[in-house]
């Protein structure tokens, strides 16, 4: 009994470390909140669709729209949240920044990228 709870215990070791080092998450290995601080540029066009982006935001912003599930993590992480970032204006960011490549239509929670 003793060794069958081993295995497990050892089994679910592997697993949750493979799961790590894949980067399983929708940002690869690290948080969404993580990279939301590298999004600090973004803050006051993200909070006012009538800002104008800085080209900080944009060059970040690019990154990002490659991957549309980290982006949408991120603007929905608990850091975009307690820097009052609205998301139905972030969203809009991809698409003020003038990106031709960007993900259209990907829904993000109750949202849509325009």
């Amino acid at each position: 009994m003793a060794s069958s709870m081993n295995f497990l215990c050892i089994l679910g070791l592997i697993i949750l470390v493979g799961a790590v080092v894949d980067g399983a998450g929708e940002c690869g290995r690290s948080s969404p909140d993580n990279e939301a601080m590298k999004l600090a540029p973004c803050a006051g066009a993200a909070q006012d669709a009538n800002t104008a982006v800085p080209g900080g935001c944009c060059s970040q912003i690019k990154r990002f729209s490659q991957n549309p599930k980290c982006l949408c993590a991120i603007l929905l992480s608990d850091t975009a949240k307690a820097s009052c970032v609205d998301p139905e204006v972030a969203l809009t960011i991809p698409k003020r920044c003038n990106f031709a490549n960007r993900p259209v239509g990907y829904k993000c929670g109750p949202y849509t990228l325009p």
